[in-house]
Formats: structure tokens, sequence, C-alpha cells
């Protein structure tokens, strides 16, 4: 492979070395340059260079064209296919006395100017260069309207093209490349999204733990504009975005990318009748990243971080009738804050970013003595379920606990926290997933009802223990249970990070279920809060990763996975508080889920930093749960588990573990697999190159034999005391078609009956 950071020009530019220019010394002339051209990725046959070919079909787009990251590219538009095929018209008011291409290319390129070949470009360079036109290749111009073409083939490593014609003697700097707005439009739908309509978008109450039986929903079409970063409130509105879908979603109507100096503004009305004594709650799921919100012209509060819920009370804002809820948000991508996938350059494993408002807007009312929140304990072999109330107020609460309808617990009291014994309690299991209602209810001295919320939870102990062998081993309810799952993104091509419905969320855990897996790694996101009731009531365990960030040089320690010198980063310390603030806020709205078995705070090496740390608050925090402290990433020996990473097929490093350094730990194979298989019809984009691990198979066949090697290994390695097995993935994603479905889920490329037979053994006792 080439090394895009020390490229050398082929022979013929090193003949013409005398005559590269710097861009950064040239003189600028009046010159205009055109950068708008047409487009296409396919042959388009013969005579495409001519000035009568008819291009009105290709696409339209700035240049230049080509990837990020190759040296001196200005990127107007990204390209990462094989070949591109380009036109584009320029007006000539005089033939220069001396003219010259302007040109940058990586690979081999052709230009034609007015259907003449002037230039074969072999090999590629490192910047742009002058290349003078002999007198029989400047015969090809003529004053007033000329048509260039180019066809540049990449081979390997970066690519890039960009044509000008330019006087030799007067080159014009370049301009900044245009600043893209578009993020790709795919044509991919689910049936779910096909469905979504602004009275359907998210109807369900989004807080399953904690349930009030009033609420309002501010779901539906609300107005938007966006302006520079600094602007004041618009006085004039775009149009219209249906929430909660992102501003760069196909469902949210609009697909805009957000530059990070520019804000994004959202209004929409909404009718009250405040009751007195009484105070007014505005919940957001999730707005990524920074927000501030305006009811009636007054700031009621503002947020940092895109992926958990937070509250504004907003009592004192609100009025009887009509109201006026104004929402500011500002996204910087790709600087310090915690983004997960998301990418200014959507490639390979990174895609579209996400910005605004992606999951339900809400509000409730509530007496000012309240209940602000449940925790929930269980211990299996006590058979018992500790409840924590954090109140407004001092006045008691009862709980009762119900099975199927009837009391089988209840107390009453002020008291922090109660336990409460379950007679002949039911346990909580991928087999066997009960769980119990909770019902708490806030009452004054009168025996009046204040407040009342509905939640539920399933007792289950998780833990771990060494078998025979001396391998540590995960178990569930005192039980030895092999963890296998998928390594699951949440991203879907209609609704990016926002499921199209509550139904279509369901569908991915139903259907990994019946594949016969017991587990998913919810991969760098934090799913809406229904996800995790799904997983609770149909019994699925959930690895859940903290979301990942970090910027610039440093961010990101040298990847030394299971080595025992391992690396880390230090933040700078605001960047580093909030993470753990985000750290605390995903733990502090997801712990009474009985599925999460384990917290995953960092993957690979992606903003791995301060990790003994981050690794010991976490163990503290949630003593009843197992610690992942870096899934394939560096090791440090801190929490439960040592992760290795590797694709095609699984493996572990023995050989690492001197001196017994892994001895203390669960080991697990944190993802593997990967292999790819196209279902055309089915791909985000035909046209990029869509890849998976190790290659794509040529036939469907060879793509289930590869899975099936893969499985065989992973039953080896269980055997060699392995305790758990991540398969990647659930669904295709993007350029990545390393899914068991496809990113539209229309197509199941194995089926669920036969994964479940092969994934069988898996799940046995270990012999």
């Amino acid at each position: 492979m080439k090394n895009d950071g020390f490229k050398f020009p082929s022979k013929h530019l090193i003949m013409l070395s005398g005559l590269l220019l710097s861009l950064f010394c040239s003189v600028a002339t009046g010159q205009e340059l055109n950068d708008k051209w047409k487009f296409q990725l396919n042959d388009p046959g013969e005579d495409w260079m001519r000035s009568n070919f008819d291009d009105s079909a290709w696409s339209d787009a700035a240049g230049g064209f080509g990837t990020h990251g190759t040296p001196a590219a200005r990127i107007g538009h990204v390209w990462d296919t094989d070949s591109i095929w380009l036109r584009k018209s320029f007006e000539l008011k005089s033939v220069p006395a001396k003219p010259a291409l302007l040109v940058h290319h990586d690979d081999d390129a052709e230009v034609y100017l007015n259907g003449k070949l002037v230039a074969k470009l072999s090999g590629y360079s490192t910047q742009y260069h002058t290349l003078p036109l002999k007198p029989a290749e400047a015969s090809a111009l003529r004053v007033g309207t000329n048509l260039m073409a180019v066809h540049c083939v990449q081979k390997t490593g970066g690519q890039f093209i960009d044509v000008h014609v330019v006087d030799s003697q007067n080159v014009p700097k370049l301009p900044k490349p245009e600043l893209s707005t578009k993020p790709f439009e795919s044509e991919l739908i689910t049936k779910w999204g096909a469905e979504v309509t602004a009275e359907n978008a998210w109807t369900e109450y989004p807080r399953p733990q904690l349930q009030r039986s009033d609420w309002t929903n501010l779901n539906g079409n609300w107005d938007y504009a966006i302006t520079p970063k600094q602007s004041t409130m618009p006085s004039e509105w775009t149009g219209e975005i249906l929430v909660p879908f992102p501003l760069e979603s196909k469902l949210g109507g609009v697909q805009r990318l957000l530059d990070s100096e520019e804000s994004l503004w959202y209004r929409r009305s909404f009718d009250c009748s405040p009751s007195k004594d009484k105070r007014t709650l505005l919940n957001f799921e999730a707005v990524d990243y920074q927000c501030e919100a305006f009811v009636n012209g007054k700031s009621v509060g503002s947020h940092m971080g895109g992926n958990t819920p937070f509250t504004f009370d907003i009592t004192d804002a609100v009025k009887d009738g009509r109201n006026e809820l104004i929402v500011r948000v500002e996204d910087a991508t790709e600087e310090w804050q915690l983004r997960g996938k998301q990418t200014l350059n959507a490639r390979g494993i990174w895609y579209t970013q996400v910005s605004g408002i992606w999951q339900t807007v809400w509000m409730e009312e509530v007496a000012s003595q309240h209940i602000n929140d449940l925790k929930i304990k269980t211990d299996a072999q006590a058979g018992s379920i500790t409840i924590a109330v954090d109140r407004e107020g001092n006045a008691p609460v009862k709980i009762e606990v119900r099975d199927n309808g009837e009391v089988v617990a209840s107390a009453t009291g002020t008291t922090e926290s109660v336990t409460l014994s379950i007679p002949d309690a039911k346990l909580w299991s991928p087999d066997s997933p009960h769980l119990y209602t909770i019902d708490a209810t806030m009452l004054d001295g009168q025996g009046a009802v204040l407040d009342q919320v509905t939640s539920y939870t399933g007792i289950r102990d998780v833990g771990k223990v060494k078998d025979a062998d001396g391998n540590w081993r995960f178990t569930l309810n005192g039980e030895v249970i092999f963890h296998w799952g998928p390594l699951d993104q949440g991203w879907w091509p209609d609704g990016l990070l926002t499921p199209p419905s509550d139904e279509a969320m369901l569908f991915d855990i139903e259907w990994l279920k019946a594949a016969g897996f017991n587990m998913i790694r919810k991969h760098i996101k934090v799913e809406p809060r229904r996800y995790y009731y799904q997983c609770d009531r149909l019994g699925m365990m959930v690895w859940q990763d903290q979301v990942s960030g970090g910027s610039g040089e440093g961010a990101w320690p040298k990847w030394t996975r299971l080595d025992p010198n391992p690396s880390d980063a230090n933040w700078p310390n605001e960047p580093h508080q909030q993470f753990m603030r985000e750290l605390e806020w995903m733990i502090d709205s997801l712990e009474n889920h009985p599925s999460i078995v384990c917290w995953v705070p960092f993957n690979e090496a992606w903003g791995q930093h301060l990790t003994m740390e981050v690794g010991k608050w976490t163990v503290e925090r949630d003593p009843s749960r197992l610690i992942n402290i870096a899934s394939g990433g560096n090791f440090w020996p801190v929490g439960d588990i040592v992760d290795e990473h590797r694709y095609p097929h699984p493996g572990f490093p023995f050989d690492l573990n001197t001196n017994g350094r892994f001895d203390n730990f669960i080991k697990v194979i944190g993802e593997f697999g990967g292999h790819g298989y196209p279902v055309q019809g089915h791909l985000w984009d035909a046209n990029r190159r869509n890849w998976g691990y190790g290659g794509l198979p040529q036939t469907k066949a060879e793509y289930e034999e590869r899975y099936t090697t893969s499985i065989d290994k992973l039953k080896e390695l269980r055997q060699q005391g392995i305790a758990a097995g991540v398969y990647t993935q659930t669904t295709d994603v993007e350029g990545e078609i390393n899914g068991l479905m496809t990113y539209d889920r229309k197509v199941i490329k194995i089926p669920a009956e036969e994964l479940a037979e092969l994934h069988e053994p898996l799940l046995d006792p270990v012999e």
C-alpha cells in the first residue's frame, strides 16, 4: 500500500519539478475558476468527453473530488470509488499566451479539452502543480465556452482529482472548496420509516421505568432555521422538521448538514393550562449536542451532552393558553464532545453526522411534592427488591410490588429506601424474563395522592466465578452463562441515530433473540429508554458502551491492545469532566434496567484516557454489574474483563498472559467476524466502496461458510476459557455491509432459525 504521507512523484513530474508553483505564493489574478462539475461513477461509454455529449443525467458537485486525508486535497465532494468521470464548462475571454493545467491527481488521470486528449497522467501527485500545454494541445482552447472532461482511476491509498486551465505566468490562488451542506441521500428506507407521519412519530411514553398517566407528547412538525452561530433568534423560519428525527435524516424532512459555526433553531407552539401548586416539566430524551430552550421568550435552561435525557422546569415561563417553545442547538461534531460513530466526512466505519433533537420531547405536570426518581436494586439469592425514592418534599411514599396485577409486597414510609422480600421470587433471565410491576404513590397528611408513578424490575444477580480450569466465567443468578451477542450499532438508513419507530426497534431485538443470541453489545450509542425496556421484557442481556469522543492529537492513545505496555491519553480537565458527567448520566438513566449486565467505558483506544481512574470510578459507581473497561482497547488491570478484538475470525492472545496479567479477569472476544455480503438494491450507496472484513465473498455460500467457520472457532475458544463472543454485526451500516441483515432490514442474509441451530452449542453448559 502506498504511504499517503510520503508520496514520490512519477517520472514526468520529476521532469516538471522546476515548474511547480506553490499556491500559497501565487499571485491572485482576476481569472475566475469554475469549481462546478458534472460527474459520473460508472463508465458513460463513448464520446463522453465531447462537447455535444448529453450529461444532463450526471450528478452535480463542487470540486475537487477525493477522500479526506489525501495530501493537499481540497475536497468539495467525497469520491471513494475506483473511477470517476468529470465534465465542466468554463469561459475564456482570451486564450492565455502560455496556457497550462493546474492539476492535482491521485491516481492516473486523462484530461480532455473540447474533446481532445491534452494530458495523460500516471501515478499520483502530492500537491497542485502546473503542467504547460504544448501548442498542439493548447490549440484545443477557444475564446468563449470550453469543455473540460477528466477521467481519474483510483488504485490504492488516498485519492483525489482536480484540474483547471490557467495562465502559467499568472496562476490564481484556488479558493476554499464550497462547504457541503448536504449529507449523502440514500434511497434506502425501512418499512417502518415509510409509514412515519407527523401524527404517529414516536407516540409511546418515553420513560418506561417512571411512568405517569398524564403527559403531553411534543413530537411532530416544528419550524426550523439555521443561522450563523452568534446570531440571535431568527425572524424568519426556513421550513418544517419532523421531531424527533435529526436534521440530517431522511425522516426529519430536511437532510442538511450542520456546521460547527452554525446554530440550529426549532420552534413550535403548545397549549397549556397550568394548575395552581403544580410544576410543569419539559423533558428532552436527547439533543445533540448543546442546547438552550426558551418558553415565551424566556430562557428555561441549557444542556450540554448529546446522548441522555434531561429536564427543564418551565413553571415560571408557561402561561394559560397558547405558548411558544424555541430550542437553539449547536453541534461541533469532531471537537471534544462525545459523538460515537458520527463524523464530518462519512466513510468506512464512520457515519453521517447527527445534529439536533433526536429523541422524544414531552411535558408533564407534577405536584410541588413529587417523586423525582426511583433507584431499584435486587438480590436474587435473598429474593428481594430494594427501592430508593428521590423526592421533592418529605411526604410519605407507599410502595407496592405486583406480580401479574396481584400485590406481593408493600411498604409505606418516609425513609430514603425500603427493602421488600418477594415470596417465591421469580428470577429474571434470558430464558425466563420475569418482571415485577412497582407502584410508588406519594401521599399527603390526609392520605390523598400527591403523585403516583409506575415502574418495574426483574430480580437478578450478575457475577463471575472460576471454572475447574481456573478460567473466569460470567454468572447470572449464580449460574454460569456464556454471553453471546452481536455488535449492535443502532443506526438506520432513514432516521440515522433515531429508530423510525418503537416497532422498528423491537424488530431488531426480537430477530436477534430468535437467531439464538442472549446478549447485545450496544456499540457506542445510548438508545431511547424504551429499547432497554424491550430487552428487559424479552430477556436480552446488554453490554452498554459509553459514547466515545476526543479531539486532536493525543486524545486517542497509540493502540497497543493487550500488550503489556499499555498507552493512555490525558485529556484536558474540562473535556474529561464532561466525559465523566455523561458517563454518570448514562448510568443514572439506565441503571434500573435488569437487562444491562455490563458497562463498557471505552471502545478500543478511541478517546481512551485516564483508564485506571475511569475504571475505578465505574466499579465503585455500580458494583452490581461487571465492568469491561476498554473493549478491544489497551488493557489496564481494572474492572472485570480482558477483551480482544480479532477480525475476521475470532482469536485470543493467550501468550500475552505473561506473569498472569489476565488471571483475575474474564476473557472475552468483544468483536470478531464482520463478514460482508452485498445485497444489490439494499445498499446505502451502490457506487461507493462497500466492504466487509477479510474482503468480500464471491458467493452467498462462501459468505455462509465464513460465518460457520467463525462460529466453530469460537466454540473451540470457549473450551479454552473464553467466556463471551460478540459478532460484528446486526445490520449493514452505510458502507459497512457486514450485517446479518441489510441496512433497511428488508433482507435477512441467514435465516434466524438456521443461526439459532448453529449458535445453540455456544449456550450449552461448558464441558
